[in-house]
């Protein structure tokens, strides 16, 4: 659990270097070891068909190529939802 949160608060920051991306494999390292523990909640036992989980091994490459993930959460948009459907009431 300790490495699944390092990765989200690092992968959160709003710039990275070589170092903070260290630590990020050392976050993905710690999830790969510990992996095994949600396999039984997942239908076919098998990692690579969860997509959300499976995406994390591709964040420090699109760091590299595209920067920052800092802004690419749904909160905004999520608000807006939220107050949307409320406005159907």
């Amino acid at each position: 659990l300790k490495s699944v949160t390092d990765f989200i608060l690092i992968v959160g920051y709003h710039s990275h270097t070589e170092t903070t991306l260290r630590y990020l494999q050392d976050a993905l390292h710690g999830i790969s070891r510990n992996i095994h523990l949600f396999l039984p909640y997942h239908h076919n036992q098998s990692i690579s068909k969860i997509p959300k989980i499976h995406s994390l091994f591709h964040y420090i490459e699109c760091i590299k190529e595209m920067g920052s993930a800092d802004n690419s959460d749904t909160e905004v948009s999520e608000a807006a939802h939220k107050n949307l459907i409320k406005d159907g009431y």
